[in-house]
Formats: C-alpha cells, structure tokens, sequence
C-alpha cells in the first residue's frame, strides 16, 4: 500500500487493487459517506451520475402493450 496523502486528520491510502483506504489519525478507518466526501474533496474519485431516461422511457411501452391487450379480450364477449 502507498500513502497518496496525509494531513493532521487522516490518511489516504492507495491499495494494490487501486482502490483508495481512509485512515483517520486514531488507527480507525473511516468508511462510506465521510470517506466518500474525503476522497472527492481530494479529487480521487468522481460519483457517476444516475441515467434516469431510460426507465421513463420503459413504463410508458409496457402500459402501450397492455392498451393494445384489453380490447382483443372484450370483442369476443361483445359477440
């Protein structure tokens, strides 16, 4: 492991997998959101934004193919 950077809170760690570790200065390391916040403020790591289009686009096709269903089954029972 190499140390990336270290100030008087922590530590910021680069593992072999070149994934990043966050030791605070009491041994503890410090994991999910706090570590997430400290990794972008040092510009590490950026968060992907979410592609929310496509699942929008996908409701309104499944409620078209069930519109399409429902008048085929009630003409056989008009007759």
């Amino acid at each position: 492991m190499e140390v990336v950077k270290k100030n008087k809170e922590f530590s910021i760690i680069k593992k072999k997998s070149n994934r990043y570790a966050v030791k605070a200065n009491n041994g503890q390391f410090i994991n999910g959101e706090e570590k997430t916040k400290i990794l972008l403020s040092e510009g590490l790591i950026t968060v992907p934004v979410a592609k929310a289009k496509p699942a929008e686009e996908a409701a309104p096709a499944e409620e078209a193919a069930v519109a399409e269903e429902a008048p085929a089954e009630q003409e056989p029972t008009a007759e």
